[in-house]
């Protein structure tokens, strides 16, 4: 069953956590999200072939996927999106949207043709995109980790959807309920951020772009929400956090013996 994040005056954002604990050891976990707002539906970070058939069955019992109108992706990893050519079938009308740097890229999930005319390439400084009667804002997050990668803000719920980042490596089940002290999800975040975000420069830069904003919630797409004090937590230890360039040296370049 899905985790409703948030529920108020015909919007609704639930999350979907569990979709492939069936192949716990194999794949890693991963969170889709399905926006709706006055009988429009968007899907964030759709997943890939081990998720789409219990998502697909899933969000019939809350959504039509064939009334879907936006099928959005933060970048364009497998664990993303790389059931597209299954959703491009299933939601006939859907537009896609990617970051302009993977719009001729994603296609390679398809079939020939399936996504022509489709896809609509998010311009590096973002954009907004129409769900119902309000935008869901494209905010850029470029080399967090991907080379053209976005975060998506619901200003309606004030959750922030992160992406990779604000990962924590734990269970679907784990995933399922809003953490408030970051510090239970350190352990299971910090590697993981040490070596997937490109560097502290980012970081600050990605930090003080959110800090302004309103946010309730920030939900990636691995692991658990941040909620309460977490949120304002993750955002300055982001901030602070070497990572990925600046861990790295010669000794990291070496021809194996």
């Amino acid at each position: 069953m899905p985790v409703t994040l948030y529920q108020s005056e015909g919007h609704q954002c639930l999350m979907f956590t569990d979709l492939a604990d069936d192949q716990a050891g194999e794949a890693v976990q991963s969170n889709q999200f399905l926006i709706v707002d006055d009988g429009t539906g968007a899907i964030i970070d759709p997943g890939g072939n081990l998720a789409y058939s219990e998502l697909y069955l899933t969000m019939t019992r809350h959504f039509p996927p064939q009334k879907l109108s936006a099928i959005i992706a933060s970048h364009a990893d497998p664990d993303i999106i790389a059931s597209l050519d299954r959703w491009t079938t299933s939601t006939p009308t859907a537009k896609i949207y990617v970051s302009k740097v993977w719009e001729r890229f994603v296609p390679h999930f398809c079939k020939p043709g399936k996504t022509a005319g489709r896809i609509v390439g998010i311009p590096d400084p973002g954009m907004r995109i129409r769900i119902g009667r309000h935008d869901l804002i494209a905010l850029p997050a470029h080399f967090l980790h991907a080379e053209g990668n976005f975060q998506f803000y619901d200003p309606v719920s004030k959750i922030l959807f992160s992406g990779d980042l604000g990962v924590s490596l734990v269970s679907g089940e784990i995933a399922k309920q809003p953490v408030n002290d970051l510090a239970l999800l350190l352990p299971s975040m910090e590697g993981f951020h040490r070596r997937y975000m490109v560097s502290n420069k980012v970081m600050r830069l990605w930090a003080d772009m959110v800090s302004p904003l309103d946010i309730k919630m920030i939900v990636p797409q691995h692991g658990a929400p941040l909620a309460g004090k977490a949120v304002g937590d993750f955002i300055a230890w982001a901030r602070e956090l070497p990572c990925g360039i600046d861990l790295m040296g010669s000794g990291n370049y070496r021809v194996p013996a």
